[in-house]
Parts: C-alpha cells; structure tokens; sequence
C-alpha cells in the first residue's frame, strides 16, 4: 500500500473535485489513493462496489502504468455517482 500512496504515475485526466467547499485537484495515482481511502468508509457506504473498484484499480496502476486507463474510468465513476464532479 505505501507504493499506491507514494506513486507519481499520472491518470488520463485530472479531477477537480469539492469536498467541503474546497476543490481538490487530483492528478495522479497516490493522489487519488489518499483522497478515497482517507475518508471515512462511512462517507463510501453508498458507493461501495464502486470505491472497491476504484482502490483496486489504482493498486494495479500504480504497479503497471499501462492500467491508468482502468483507474481513471474507475474514479470517474465513482466520483460522477458521488456527485463529486
């Protein structure tokens, strides 16, 4: 896990997303690692299938960069579902 936390691969696309009226900007696989498995697992409740898919993802990715593709799709969706973006 502290190689997911400290990857600098970059995703396909780079989220702006607001969390308690601040955007945060996340570019990168360690980036979006720590935002969605810093908050609570209470806040992911609603979304738990996808937030599973979206860590899994970043995992992968952050030991193979050809799988960003993957973990952007994955963290799109959940952040759409989440109305995060």
């Amino acid at each position: 896990m502290g190689e997911v936390l400290k990857s600098d691969t970059p995703l396909k696309a780079t989220f702006k997303v607001r969390l308690n009226g601040e955007t945060v900007t996340i570019a990168t696989v360690g980036q979006a690692y720590r935002f969605i498995t810093n908050l609570s697992s209470v806040e992911w409740m609603e979304f738990q299938a996808l937030h599973e898919e979206a860590v899994n993802s970043l995992e992968k990715a952050a030991d193979n960069a050809i799988l960003t593709v993957q973990a952007t799709n994955a963290l799109r969706a959940l952040f759409v579902r989440a109305r995060m973006l």
